[in-house]
C-alpha cells in the first residue's frame, strides 16, 4: 500500500511537467509492479515431481497465438506422474485428436483453474469416468463438464500420466493457470513458480529492424525494413549504428530468453521502448484472454514470418488493435524524424527475474538518395481494413466483412484456369471471410463429393463447404489460392503386421493406420464381434489403437471390423479375423 501511494505521489508531481499521456503510461508500470503481488505465492505445487525445465514459457510466440502456459519437459518420455496443483474438483475434461489432446481442468476454491494438457491418460476415477463416457457416446473424442461435488481432488493427488497427445510435437506437459470467472490466462510465475526456476541470463536480441512507416519515408536509404547493426559495449549494453531517416519510422526486434536449467530459447517477458527518455511502446506478458490470441499476427511482421519463419516483434502499430498487454503513446510507438533534430531510441528487454538487455539507437535526419526501392507485389485493388468489400470475378464471389484485416493493403485478386487467387498468405486475416463459386458443369452426384479447397504447392486443405443448387460456399481465414476439389477417393486402412487367422494372445493392443489424401477423415468406428470398441486416434502417426484391457475381446475367435469415412462421405471397411486367449500362461 505504501509503495503504491508513493508511486501515485510521484505521478502527481510528474503531471505538473508532462502531458497526461505520459502519466497514463507510467500508471501502467505501477499496475504491472503491483499485479505481481496480487496472486497467492504458495498455494499451488508443481504438477510434476521432477525439477522444472521449460520447453515453452508463458507468452511465447506461436502460430496464430501466444503460448498460454508452461510446457514442462518430461525427460523426453511419456508416463510421468501428473499431480493436482491444489485441492479442488475436476470441472472439465476434453479428449481431442488435435489441439491440447487429452486435457483435464481443475477448478480451485481460491478462484483459479489449472489445466493439464497433452496427457497420455488420466488415472483412477477420472479415467473410469472418461472411458465410461466414451463407450456411452461411442466416440474417442468427448468433452465432459462436472459439478463441484462430483470429481473432487486433493493437492498432490495423482490425476494423470504425461503424454504427447493432440498437436504436441514431443512428450511434455502443458500447464496453465486461469481465472475461473473471466477465463483469462495468467503467467504461472506470478504464483510462486519462479521459485522452481533459476535464471541469471539476460534475454538475447538476435536482431533489430527499422521500418519505414509510409511510402515517403526512407531508413538508411531504403524504403524497406532494414536490419541495424549492434555493437556490444564494455558495460554489457548494445549500441546500434546510427539510423538515418526522414519521416515516420518504427522499430522491431527478434528476441528470445533462456534460463539456467532449461537450455531452450523461449519467449521474452517484458519489452519497453523510449525515445529521448519518453516511453513510446511496451508490453509485458502478465495475463490475456483467448479472444486476443490472434493479434499476434499484427504484433509481428507477419509477411517476413511467412517467408522466413522469423518473428520480428514490432514496437509500434500502424492502427490500434485490442491486445490488452500493449501500452503505447498517442503516436502508437512511431517516431517522427524531422530536420534539424536528432534523438536516441532505447529498447529494454527483460525477463521476469529482471535480467535486462539494453539497446541504444542514435537517430538522425537524412535525405540521401534511395538505394533500396520499396518491394512491389502484384495488386489490382486497394483494401481499407475497416470497410466491407464484395468482389465478383468470373463465377467467383468473395466477401470481406469490415475488419477482416488489421491494416490497409493492396490486394491481388484474379481467376485463372478455374483457380481463384486471393493475394497470398503474407497478409494476416483476423476473422472469417466468405468465398462462393458457381458451378453448373458437374452432375448432382459429383457435387455431393466436392468442396472448396485451398490449393498451395500441390497440397489441398479442406474447408467446410455448403452446396445449394449450383453455389458452393465456404468461410475461410487465410488468403491464397482456392479451387473446387472433387473427392471420390476412399480412405485407406492398413495394418502393419497382418493378424488374419493368427493367435495374438501376447499382444496388449490392436493397431491400425488410417489416412485420407483429400478432404480428410471425418469419422471412424471399430467393432469386435459386432460390438463397438474404443480406438484412440493419433493424428500425428495416423494410428488407431485399441487396448484389450477394455474387456471386449472374446476368448478364442474374434472378428474385427473398422469403418472410416472422409469429409465427403467416401468410406472404407476393413475386416479381419484373429484368435486370442485371455488366459496367459
Amino acid at each position: 500500500f505504501y509503495f503504491f501511494f508513493y508511486v501515485l505521489t510521484v505521478l502527481v508531481t510528474l503531471a505538473k511537467r508532462y502531458r497526461m499521456r505520459l502519466i497514463c503510461f507510467l500508471l501502467f508500470f505501477c499496475c504491472v509492479l503491483t499485479a505481481q503481488n496480487q496472486y497467492p505465492k504458495d498455494y499451488f505445487r508443481s504438477p510434476l515431481d521432477i525439477p522444472m525445465q521449460l520447453s515453452g514459457n508463458f507468452g511465447e510466440l506461436r502460430p496464430n497465438h501466444f503460448h498460454a502456459g508452461f510446457d514442462y519437459k518430461t525427460q523426453q518420455r511419456e508416463g510421468l506422474s501428473v499431480y493436482a496443483a491444489a485441492e479442488g474438483y475436476v470441472s472439465r475434461i476434453k479428449i481431442s485428436t488435435f489441439g491440447n489432446g487429452k486435457t483435464i481442468y481443475i477448478t480451485h476454491p481460491n478462484g483459479y483453474t489449472t489445466v493439464y494438457a497433452h496427457l497420455q491418460k488420466a488415472v483412477g476415477p477420472i479415467q473410469e469416468v472418461i472411458k465410461r463416457r466414451q463407450y456411452e457416446e461411442k466416440s474417442f473424442e468427448v468433452e465432459l463438464f462436472f459439478k463441484p461435488n462430483e470429481l473432487v481432488v486433493t493437492k498432490g493427488q495423482l490425476i494423470a500420466l504425461s503424454g504427447n497427445t493432440g498437436a504436441s510435437e514431443g512428450p511434455h506437459l502443458h500447464f496453465e493457470i486461469r481465472d475461473s470467472k473471466t477465463e483469462f490466462i495468467i503467467n504461472p510465475l506470478f504464483f510462486g513458480f519462479d521459485s522452481f526456476l533459476k535464471d541469471t541470463k539476460k534475454p538475447q536480441v538476435a536482431a533489430v529492424y527499422a521500418f519505414p512507416l509510409d511510402n515517403q519515408t526512407s531508413v538508411n536509404q531504403s524504403l524497406r525494413p532494414v536490419p541495424i547493426n549492434l555493437t556490444l559495449q564494455k558495460d554489457g549494453t548494445y549500441l546500434a549504428d546510427p539510423v538515418m531517416a526522414n519521416g515516420k519510422i518504427g522499430f522491431g526486434i527478434i528476441a528470445t530468453d533462456t534460463d539456467d536449467v532449461s537450455f531452450n530459447k523461449n519467449g521474452i517477458f517484458n519489452v519497453q521502448a523510449f525515445y529521448n527518455g519518453m516511453p513510446t511502446f511496451g508490453y509485458q506478458f502478465n495475463t490475456y484472454s483467448f479472444d486476443e490470441m490472434r493479434y499476434i499476427n499484427v504484433m509481428i511482421d507477419y509477411a517476413r514470418y511467412k517467408k522466413s519463419q522469423q518473428r520480428i516483434q514490432r514496437l509500434y502499430r500502424t492502427e490500434p488493435f485490442d491486445l490488452s498487454i500493449i501500452k503505447t503513446n498517442s503516436n502508437n510507438g512511431a517516431i517522427s524524424v524531422v530536420p534539424n533534430l536528432s534523438g536516441t531510441y532505447r529498447i529494454e528487454v527483460a525477463d521476469y527475474f529482471n535480467n535486462k538487455t539494453l539497446i541504444t539507437i542514435p537517430i538522425s535526419y537524412d535525405t540521401k538518395a534511395i538505394v533500396i526501392p520499396k518491394e512491389t507485389t502484384p495488386s489490382n485493388y486497394f483494401i481499407k481494413a475497416k470497410k466491407e468489400y464484395m468482389f465478383e470475378k468470373d463465377n467467383w464471389t468473395v466477401t470481406f466483412p469490415a475488419n477482416t484485416f488489421y491494416n490497409d493493403f493492396d490486394l491481388n485478386l484474379s481467376v485463372d484456369n478455374k483457380v481463384l487467387t486471393l493475394h497470398d498468405d503474407t497478409v494476416p486475416v483476423h476473422s472469417n471471410f466468405v468465398i462462393q463459386v458457381q458451378d453448373s458443369t458437374h452432375t448432382a452426384s459429383e457435387k455431393e463429393k466436392m468442396f472448396l479447397g485451398r490449393v498451395e504447392g500441390g497440397r489441398i486443405s479442406y474447408n467446410l463447404t455448403t452446396v445449394k443448387e449450383n453455389t458452393f460456399t465456404a468461410k475461410v481465414k487465410t488468403l491464397g489460392k482456392y479451387g473446387l476439389v472433387l473427392d471420390n477417393v476412399n480412405p485407406v486402412i492398413s495394418i502393419g503386421k497382418p493378424i488374419e487367422g493368427k493367435w495374438i494372445t501376447a499382444q496388449k493392443e490392436l493397431k491400425l493406420s488410417i489416412y485420407d489424401a483429400l478432404s480428410g477423415i471425418k469419422s471412424y468406428n471399430a467393432y469386435l464381434n459386432d460390438q463397438w470398441i474404443l480406438m484412440e486416434y493419433d493424428n500425428k502417426t495416423r494410428q488407431l489403437t485399441h487396448d484389450f484391457s477394455d474387456g471386449i475381446v472374446a476368448e478364442g475367435a474374434n472378428i474385427l471390423k473398422v469403418i472410416v469415412v472422409d469429409q465427403m462421405g467416401n468410406s472404407t471397411t476393413f475386416e479381419t479375423r484373429f484368435f486370442r486367449s485371455q488366459i496367459i500362461k
